[in-house]
């Protein structure tokens, strides 16, 4: 009899805990399934850029990797199925990392494009020096666009710069090409260790920050920063960040020259010539932290050339009253759409060849959704502009031919890698479809 309730005492308990932890787990699954067959629904299969690979021969579900997602657990990205993980939501993705981190088996790989869309990617060493000897590239234009990534890989690019110890007569001993998240740590990082550098941006501090839209949210992390210490921002705005990252470079005195950009990087005998649109650099080592979003890709279609073409949005407000189109699939013409249409005055069509927001974010799809459902915004997926006219637009969708009012163009369809500079320069690049 003692033993009965010594098992009823201690026994019941136990399996009530486990029955509710089987029972929570079993619905999980069924939301990562649910999540999964959405996405593959919707056509949301294609990861933006940096993403895990899942070896299923190795996983052996442990989650690790869906607990350290650190979207969770506002995004569903990865989860558990039939016992192995999967990258349920892929596009909202954006290359965290941290999954590949905590796994024990050594089951995850990250990786760039896939099978079907491949990216891009110069060839690195992995101290983030080019197949130049002396030149190094970091952040965006390496496929780092995360801004913690870009800030870590700045710093760390500019530690085997001076890891390498290259001194030339004369010269600098890095010049820092670019003032966005990798290149302001850089600066940071050789301002700290003492070295002679030079960092020129063509347009303004933050780079592609600071072409975001006035009042974006901006998703970060915390990150150790040189001569700054702890950063804790994680969700904050555009203006914010900026505002922060002009008090370290005030404060901290660095040497950042603006709009200055760099026309040719000439090697002569091992040291470097770089020519911008102001002057002459000597250096001994060049960091490239340029990013993709400087060249914007275009649409090649007659009347592009005009003054109400742009290729980002600053303000929404600078709209208000108009009649605009917004053309790409991705969160900046997803975000731009959205913040103008939500003014509530204006005409706003969100033009893209493709069948779905692929790449887009989901906070951002709900928003261009919701306007879409007030009647404030017009969504045409499956379709081209053909022409842009000083007062209408002509386009194309699933082979009709359209014609609308028009009184500004705003091109989102994302930047496409230097390829023409990179090359002259030497530095080889390889298209990767879902390797590493």
């Amino acid at each position: 009899m003692d033993i009965f309730w010594s098992l009823a005492l201690y026994g019941l308990p136990l399996v009530t805990i486990l029955g509710f932890y089987l029972w929570r787990q079993r619905r999980a699954y069924a939301r990562h399934r649910r999540v999964h067959e959405e996405s593959i629904a919707a056509g949301m299969t294609e990861p933006a850029s940096l993403h895990p690979l899942i070896d299923a021969s190795k996983c052996l579900g442990c989650g690790a990797c869906v607990k350290a997602c650190p979207e969770q657990p506002h995004h569903e990205v990865l989860g558990l199925i039939n016992g192995k993980a999967v990258l349920v939501g892929p596009t909202d993705c954006i290359g965290h990392g941290a999954c590949k981190v905590v796994c024990p088996f050594d089951a995850i790989t990250l990786v760039f494009g896939t099978e079907r869309r491949g990216l891009d990617i110069p060839v690195l060493k992995p101290n983030f020096e080019s197949t130049v000897p002396g030149v190094y590239i970091a952040g965006e234009l390496g496929g780092m666009g995360l801004i913690k990534n870009a800030l870590m890989q700045g710093q760390q690019a500019l530690e085997a710069i001076a890891k390498a110890g290259v001194k030339r007569p004369g010269a600098l001993d890095v010049l820092i090409v670019g003032a966005g998240p990798a290149g302001l740590a850089a600066s940071l990082t050789a301002k700290k260790m003492g070295l002679s550098y030079q960092t020129v941006e063509q347009d303004a501090l933050g780079g592609a920050v600071f072409q975001y839209p006035r009042g974006k949210l901006v998703m970060t992390a915390p990150v150790e920063l040189p001569l700054v210490g702890k950063v804790q921002f994680r969700n904050t705005s555009k203006e914010e960040l900026l505002k922060f990252w002009t008090q370290a470079c005030t404060g901290n005195g660095l040497k950042i020259r603006y709009q200055e950009r760099v026309e040719s990087v000439e090697n002569k005998d091992g040291t470097f010539h770089v020519r911008t649109t102001t002057q002459q650099y000597v250096t001994a080592a060049v960091l490239l932290a340029i990013g993709r979003r400087g060249t914007p890709r275009k649409l090649g279609v007659p009347g592009e050339e005009l003054p109400k073409v742009v290729y980002r949005l600053i303000d929404p407000e600078q709209y208000r009253g108009q009649q605009v189109i917004v053309v790409g699939g991705g969160d900046s013409a997803l975000e731009a759409a959205a913040s103008i249409a939500e003014l509530g005055d204006t005409s706003v069509m969100l033009s893209y060849r493709g069948e779905a927001f692929q790449r887009a974010k989901q906070r951002n799809r709900q928003r261009v959704e919701e306007a879409s459902a007030k009647g404030q915004l017009n969504v045409l997926l499956n379709s081209q502009i053909r022409e842009i006219r000083s007062d209408e637009v002509l386009l194309k969708q699933s082979g009709r031919e359209l014609k609308t009012p028009n009184d500004a163009v705003i091109v989102s369809a994302g930047g496409i890698l230097p390829n023409d500079f990179l090359r002259a320069i030497g530095i080889q690049v390889e298209t990767k479809f879902g390797t590493a």
